[in-house]
């Protein structure tokens, strides 16, 4: 009876070690900026409650959003805790669906030369910091309910790109049972977005009605970006310093900022969409930078599928919840370096890196 007993444990043994090998896992790209380690999500998550307590209270307060608000859609920065952790911690307590697709950005697509088609991948799981994070079989389900020509699957460009694992440790600090979906947007012009970002909302609409999904319970929409990249220093030898690298040139540079969110990120259109654009990309290139946010694609996209999701699913118009904007030299950062993290990027007025954040209920 003891043989058979150790035989089956043995073989229970091997069965799991087999199916964990056999596992595909996309690893973590950034491990400075952002947790890999659960002992270092806790004590971030602690520290950016003590230390924030206060401001987190005011900005609800004056925006008049509940912590027990759930956010359907929202759009945050990706830029290394030390800098924009605070942000994040706004948004992500109040996603509360289990799967959550995030749109983005493609930093590195011009490697290899994908545009114009939005970009999945084949990973069954994403590193994180408790356990690796599931992908959701939805994925599956929306590559199936997309016209071939509006997509590519592209590992090696998933493993490259950081602004959607920024995202993972703090919505499976919040949901530990949470599963994504990584979708990440190149360039493109605004017809291929209009298009695209129309068969994603019809997908996930039929999605949502055939397994009877709720917009905000069940599946949550988030973009991945960060705001203006701003100075004259370590930017590849690039100038993006428009208004100088002084006080002053700063504070324009913020009124630019806030004049961009303000008329774009109010209320996911069409319009806000192609405001947004029209602010941040040349309109005789659409490759080209004509103010410096590396989330000029994902953002509109964004926009653009919110808002045709809702018209698809007949919700409710998505309300802005609670909006806010900082920069990498706004506030004095959160001290990681005790928890092997860091900063990836100078932080200066010469190098500095804008966040917007933006939710919608």
């Amino acid at each position: 009876m003891n043989k058979i007993k150790i035989t089956f444990f043995i073989f229970l043994f091997q069965s799991s070690l087999f199916i964990a090998m056999a596992q595909k896992v996309r690893n973590q790209k950034d491990t400075v900026g952002f947790a890999s380690k659960a002992y270092q999500m806790d004590s971030i998550i602690n520290r950016l409650n003590n230390r924030c307590g206060k401001y987190y209270d005011s900005i609800y307060k004056k925006q008049g959003i509940s912590k027990d608000d759930i956010l359907r859609f929202a759009i945050c920065s990706h830029d290394d805790y030390t800098y924009a952790g605070f942000l994040y911690n706004e948004v992500y307590s109040h996603i509360k669906a289990k799967t959550i697709i995030i749109l983005g950005v493609a930093h590195k697509a011009k490697k290899f030369g994908i545009e114009r088609k939005i970009v999945f991948d084949t990973f069954d799981s994403w590193h994180a910091p408790y356990s690796n994070i599931k992908i959701s079989s939805l994925r599956q389900n929306i590559i199936e309910n997309l016209p071939k020509p509006d997509y590519i699957i592209h590992d090696s460009l998933q493993i490259e790109e950081h602004s959607v694992e920024a995202f993972v440790p703090f919505l499976q600090y919040y949901n530990k049972n949470a599963e994504i979906v990584s979708i990440l947007v190149p360039n493109m012009p605004f017809t291929d977005m209009e298009k695209i970002s129309g068969d994603l909302a019809k997908a996930l609409n039929k999605i949502m009605k055939d397994k009877k999904l709720q917009w905000g319970k069940d599946i949550a929409l988030i973009v991945s970006t960060d705001a203006v990249h701003y100075g004259d220093e370590e930017w590849g030898g690039k100038n993006y310093a428009p208004y100088g690298c002084d006080s002053a040139g700063y504070k324009k540079a913020i009124e630019h900022e806030h004049e961009i969110m303000s008329n774009c990120l109010s209320d996911p259109d069409t319009a806000s969409a192609e405001k947004f654009i029209d602010y941040t990309v040349q309109s005789n290139d659409w490759s080209e930078y004509k103010w410096t946010w590396c989330g000029r694609y994902s953002v509109p996209f964004g926009l653009l599928t919110a808002y045709n999701l809702k018209k698809l699913s007949g919700e409710a118009p998505l309300k802005l919840a609670i909006t806010d904007y900082s920069t990498s030299i706004a506030r004095k950062p959160l001290k990681v370096e005790d928890l092997k993290m860091g900063a990836t990027a100078p932080a200066n007025l010469h190098h500095w890196v804008g966040y917007a954040v933006a939710g919608y209920k």
